[in-house]
């Protein structure tokens, strides 16, 4: 079950693979989590010392959070995955034009798992005719309706 997705990831990229993480979380941030108070869309991902982190993710604080505790909305979070990935990664990530973007938040098993994908940049002519696609396949489906 999705809990938030990052539709502006497919707009600026083309995705070419896709990768299942885990997050390591607080607990006020799960409760928000589950509550449906997170944002990806600004968000991304980064290597650092092998390691993979997530930065730019908003989770707003349930108004109910914990008094002893001061939530960071904007907090960078790690990111699990097996050695073998962080490394194929790495590798393609050094590579010029390859990126990592949050693509969704899901629940997968009662976890929260954030699925990565590794994308290129998509140039503004791209971007163009990907929305002229899309809009010729509305149509299309429009004039099949209307017959």
């Amino acid at each position: 079950m999705s809990i938030a997705q990052n539709k502006k990831a497919f707009h600026d990229y083309f995705i070419e693979e896709k990768f299942e993480a885990g997050i390591v979380l607080e607990g006020w941030e799960v409760k928000a989590i589950r509550a449906g108070r997170v944002q990806l869309k600004e968000a991304y991902v980064i290597i650092r010392s092998s390691e993979l982190y997530l930065i730019g993710s908003h989770i707003s604080p349930l108004p109910t959070a914990s008094t002893h505790i001061n939530p960071d909305p904007l907090r960078t979070r790690k990111l699990l995955l097996h050695a073998e990935e962080i490394k194929r990664l790495i590798g393609k990530v050094e590579r010029a034009g390859y990126t990592l973007v949050p693509l969704d938040m899901h629940y997968k098993a009662g976890r929260i798992k954030l699925e990565i994908g590794l994308a290129k940049g998509k140039k503004q002519y791209d971007k163009r005719e990907t929305e002229k696609r899309k809009e010729w396949e509305r149509d299309k489906q429009r004039l099949l309706r209307a017959r």
